[in-house]
């Protein structure tokens, strides 16, 4: 029995419709309007501004020392936007969705999300090569092109892509707004976590939430390669199952026996030995006493004395032309040995 999620999506009923969003113009404009504020971050801090300065009070301040009670709560809720776990977690329910909806779409989408997310965020930070406030070395600088990859927060951006995609992929709109509310307040509260526990400056974390908002309002454009990659998937698994479905014949060596079809008998046998009996007609019988005229003649033993007649597999057939055996010159008939008299209708 096939247990992959294939099998189990062509069991299931027919799934609702589910509407797949468009670039509208509203997206557009908040696409721009996010866009242009991830490089208003970008430029601030390479211009060493006022933000680099805020940057350094808050790592100054120290959040970890003056609230130290609620250090080990967010040690474990900083996971949230760790790429691992979270990835794993999303991936299980979204590949339920699949499985009920009969389509690969929200495992794609999760898929380009997250290639989009590690592609972009991960050159702007070996681009820019940041340190981190524990890294930090002269006080006030933006600690730029210093071989570190701080800047944007990957925890933050990670937590806007993965809980945000679960919104973008609600069925509903009462599912989409919980869902955006939802993810929003797990990504603030873990971009401002990475800031508490002094791994990450604030304009890290100002960034990261820019970045994964970005991918987020962008997906529609990546929606016709999802829809492509889909079909292509579907195409290759039924061209595997047709393959599967052909059995080749068993190879048969030179000179060798071939086999027999079911319910032909066997080169040197009668039709008496078939396992299967044929209805007797006029072409049927032709064909056995041409089989019996080219079989090898076989010695018959006597039935037993207690025995009272012949059992029907023993008797000799009648067929309109006499006998479909040969005669046997050596062969004595039943009772003494007077010759054999006709059978009627011979």
């Amino acid at each position: 029995m096939r247990t992959d999620i294939f099998a189990r999506l062509d069991r299931e009923p027919e799934p609702p419709k589910i509407e797949t969003p468009r670039m509208s113009r509203h997206r557009i404009a908040l696409f721009g309007g996010t866009l242009a504020f991830y490089l208003a971050i970008v430029i601030a801090v390479l211009m060493s501004s006022w933000l680099v300065t805020l940057d350094w009070k808050v790592m100054l301040f120290r959040p970890y020392q003056q609230w130290p009670g609620i250090h080990a709560f967010l040690d474990y809720y900083v996971v949230l936007g760790q790429r691992g776990p979270t990835a794993v977690m999303v991936a299980c329910w979204l590949g339920w969705r699949s499985w009920r909806q009969h389509t690969l779409r929200p495992l794609l989408t999760l898929g380009a999300s997250l290639l989009l997310l590690n592609a972009t965020v991960g050159a702007v930070k070996y681009g820019l090569g940041r340190l981190g406030p524990h890294y930090a070395t002269q006080i006030g600088s933006a600690e730029l092109f210093a071989g570190g990859d701080i800047f944007p927060s990957g925890h933050t951006a990670n937590a806007v892509v993965t809980w945000g995609i679960l919104a973008y992929l609600a069925a509903t709109p009462r599912a989409r707004r919980y869902l955006s509310a939802m993810s929003a307040v797990v990504s603030l509260g873990v971009g401002l976590t990475t800031v508490y526990l002094g791994t990450h400056w604030l304009s890290d974390v100002v960034l990261g939430w820019a970045a994964g908002l970005l991918i987020l309002l962008g997906l529609p454009w990546v929606e016709p390669l999802i829809t492509r990659a889909e079909n292509w998937i579907f195409a290759a698994r039924e061209r595997l199952s047709a393959h599967s479905r052909l059995v080749p014949a068993p190879p048969v060596a030179a000179g060798g026996p071939r086999p027999v079809p079911a319910g032909q008998p066997a080169m040197g046998g009668t039709a008496a030995q078939s396992p299967v009996r044929e209805p007797v007609g006029a072409g049927s019988r032709q064909a056995a006493v041409a089989t019996a005229a080219g079989s090898r003649p076989r010695a018959h033993t006597a039935p037993p004395a207690h025995q009272g007649h012949a059992v029907r597999s023993e008797r000799t057939p009648v067929t309109p032309v006499g006998s479909r055996r040969p005669p046997h010159a050596d062969r004595t008939p039943r009772g003494g040995t007077a010759p054999a008299r006709p059978v009627a209708g011979g």
